[in-house]
């Protein structure tokens, strides 16, 4: 959908940001006028994670005059193999500093506003409310409707990104104009229905191709060239090397947002019935230890279950525990398998698998079963601190 451009015009470029920018000056649909439009537009980029990465660097690169910078977590060594804004010396430091100071490299001329809080429904409308555009780079459902209701208040566009393993997503949404992300997805899915990346993983690369569609998008915006992707979505397969496109339309029996709403319970993060299957049936990774030590003594005897995928298995596990993936449990497989004349212990790799697992488990009768609570990340920070985590 074509759209009238975003932004009015800077009142001039200087000597230099002519020179940096002269490869954009000299495209006929952008030139000077739509460079002056990027100098002063005011863009919020939330998240300097793996979509962020990125979109803030070719934002910066771009001459987007301001870049809001909303990121509250720090820089972990897993990171590195795709958030390319940071590098090793930011381990452990905060990823808002550490974007703000990769993008002020690339681009000294662009103003950097840093809000290194996690967006709730407290902060996101004043957070919002300086901002022309919004990037959303974030990797959780709540935050995602949280972003897209602000945005619907506000009357804001905002440019939308997903990845998983090799698959990408990219829309425009825009409440005034076309659909908004609810027309999309109306509803959550089923909590633990689908993983995140730090479940299932994402190829690093993926990050760029989808970061570098969405600052596209963003910039026709500004600039009003092209027509948006606003009405479509693209999906981008990395492994087949294809990109299809999905109409979006607005949803003429959707409900209107005129609220924010409690966003953790609209999407939960686990179901009802496993939240209600560890009341009482939870288990520390220290209580695990102890049984694990009983039961090389011989004084206990149980089934330790690892519920996660093989290729999790294969970085680290624990001691003694036994492979079967939730999938088998979800769809019935594994449950003709299990002991009945000894307890079963689940665990996954922080604890909302296993619950999941837990709920059909006691569902099916074995009423003793436990989980661990922090599953093998809370293992090897408590227990085995020379092993990986993921």
């Amino acid at each position: 959908m074509s759209l009238p451009p975003l932004v009015e015009p800077a009142s001039e470029l200087t000597v230099d940001e002519v020179r940096r920018y002269s490869r954009h000056l000299i495209i006929p649909d952008v030139g000077m006028i739509g460079q002056k439009r990027l100098k002063n537009a005011r863009v919020l980029c939330v998240g300097a994670g793996g979509l962020g990465s990125p979109a803030l660097m070719y934002l910066a690169a771009a001459g987007v005059g301001t870049l809001g910078i909303a990121e509250f977590d720090t820089v972990d060594e897993s990171n590195l193999q795709r958030q390319i804004i940071h590098g090793q010396s930011d381990i452990g430091r905060s990823k808002a500093e550490s974007a703000r100071e990769s993008v002020k490299e690339i681009n000294p001329y662009v103003t950097v506003i840093v809000h290194d809080v996690r967006l709730d429904n407290d902060n996101v409308l004043e957070i919002f409310a300086d901002y022309d555009l919004i990037v959303d780079g974030t990797d959780n459902f709540a935050t995602r409707y949280l972003v897209n209701d602000a945005a619907v208040l506000l009357g804001k566009p905002y440019v939308w990104g997903s990845i998983y393993r090799f698959e990408g997503q990219v829309s425009v949404f825009w409440d005034e104009h076309g659909p908004n992300y609810r027309d999309l997805y109306p509803e959550p899915p089923p909590p633990g229905m689908v993983p995140s990346c730090s479940e299932g993983g994402v190829l690093g690369v993926l990050c760029a191709s989808i970061g570098s569609i969405m600052v596209t998008e963003a910039i026709k915006l500004i600039t009003g060239i092209g027509d948006s992707l606003l009405g479509r979505l693209v999906i981008y397969d990395a492994l087949e090397m294809t990109y299809r496109q999905v109409k979006i339309r607005k949803d003429p029996q959707g409900e209107p947002i005129t609220r924010l709403i409690d966003y953790d319970a609209f999407c939960g993060s686990i179901s009802e019935a496993a939240a209600d299957a560890a009341v009482d049936s939870t288990i520390s990774v220290s209580q695990l230890k102890t049984m694990l030590e009983e039961r090389e003594r011989g004084e206990r005897n149980f089934v330790l279950i690892d519920v996660r995928e093989p290729g999790e298995f294969e970085i680290v596990a624990i001691p003694g525990a036994v492979l079967i993936p939730k999938g088998e449990f979800l769809s019935g497989t594994a449950l003709g398998d299990l002991p009945t004349d000894r307890p079963v212990v689940l665990h996954c790799k922080v604890g909302g698998r296993s619950a999941e697992v837990l709920a059909v488990v006691k569902g099916a009768g074995f009423a003793d079963a436990v989980h661990v609570g922090g599953g093998v990340i809370a293992w090897v920070n408590q227990i085995e601190p020379h092993k990986p985590i993921y």
